[in-house]
């Protein structure tokens, strides 16, 4: 199975529950604490309604009808600047050295630089290292410290990229 077989498009409502079982799946797998983290956020079990605003977007992925990714892009939470969040990116296994990430990434910012914001950040863990070896091909630069507050205090690895 190539990338070819995989479909990237906007969350649907009959997503949410899948797309919640992705979220704490992928956590659990890589021994991620629940506390602190999106694994407890109200919004992994909404993600359809969370992403209905204004200037916020989220897209999965699927394979053979299921869901098996995601990632999505909104304001960066209590933070002033023209500057998005890429949030809740996870794969499961079976969508993962298949170049899903890259392509995912670029619909993201693609849709943030349409929406107007000038700056891209996120928040992962150190464990994650497919994932920041892939923030970092991407573009995306360390920062010594968090920005806005996402509530995700278990994240203490913290990335930047300007959007052009």
């Amino acid at each position: 199975m190539t990338s070819t077989d995989f479909i990237i498009r906007e969350i649907e409502s009959k997503d949410n529950l899948q797309m919640a079982s992705v979220v704490r799946n992928v956590i659990l797998e890589m021994g991620a604490p629940k506390v602190g983290t999106a694994y407890e956020d109200k919004a992994t079990d909404a993600m359809f309604e969370t992403y209905q605003k204004e200037k916020v977007a989220y897209f999965v992925v699927e394979y053979n009808n299921e869901v098996v990714g995601g990632a999505g892009v909104a304001q960066l939470d209590n933070f002033d600047g023209n500057t998005c969040e890429l949030q809740k990116m996870y794969f499961l296994p079976i969508a993962r050295g298949k170049g899903l990430g890259t392509k995912l990434i670029s619909v993201c910012l693609e849709k943030a630089k349409e929406f107007g914001f000038e700056n891209c950040y996120l928040e992962t863990l150190p464990y994650m290292e497919a994932a920041v070896k892939l923030y970092k091909k991407y573009g995306f630069k360390n920062l010594d410290k968090p920005m806005g507050n996402t509530c995700h205090y278990s994240c203490n690895v913290w990335m930047l990229k300007e959007i052009k």
